[in-house]
């Protein structure tokens, strides 16, 4: 099953943050985790690693946090899920390194290779901007009950 790990989420979400509030300067790591209610110590290592691939920067000291390392148009959200997880994998074969006993029989490693660059294009067109464009999920919506009296 393709899925994303947690720390991809979490970096996707800190950078969407980020984004939104791009115009109101950087953001501490206790900040977001406090606000989407991730564990601090590992929100801080993902940032951290996307602060070592120049996604993000990050500075010291009391008006500290971190801050895009780039305008949110020009980050995708391949490059962050890359950042967390390494190469996008889709079977055993998908890196040139790794061979499999069946490497020189097998009927689908070729197009299973160009599902993987389908992937790769997908993800390379999906910008952090264009996550921040959507609304910000909201509080499930209170419903009233009203008790009428007979």
């Amino acid at each position: 099953m393709l899925r994303l790990s947690k720390k991809a989420d979490y970096a996707l979400m800190a950078m969407k943050h980020l984004a939104v509030r791009r115009d109101r300067g950087s953001s501490s790591a206790r900040e977001i985790a406090e606000l989407y209610d991730i564990p601090i110590e590992l929100l801080a290592k993902v940032l951290q690693r996307l602060v070592q691939r120049r996604l993000l920067v990050s500075q010291q000291g009391t008006h500290g946090g971190y801050q895009l390392a780039r305008v949110p148009a020009q980050i995708s959200v391949g490059d962050v899920i890359q950042a967390i997880e390494g190469p996008v994998t889709v079977t055993a074969c998908s890196t040139h390194e790794a061979q499999c006993e069946q490497f020189s029989k097998c009927n689908v490693r070729d197009p299973l290779w160009r599902v993987r660059e389908r992937i790769l294009t997908a993800l390379g067109e999906c910008t952090i901007a264009e996550l921040a464009l959507d609304p910000p999920a909201s509080a499930p919506a209170r419903v009233a009950v009203l008790h009428t009296h007979l």
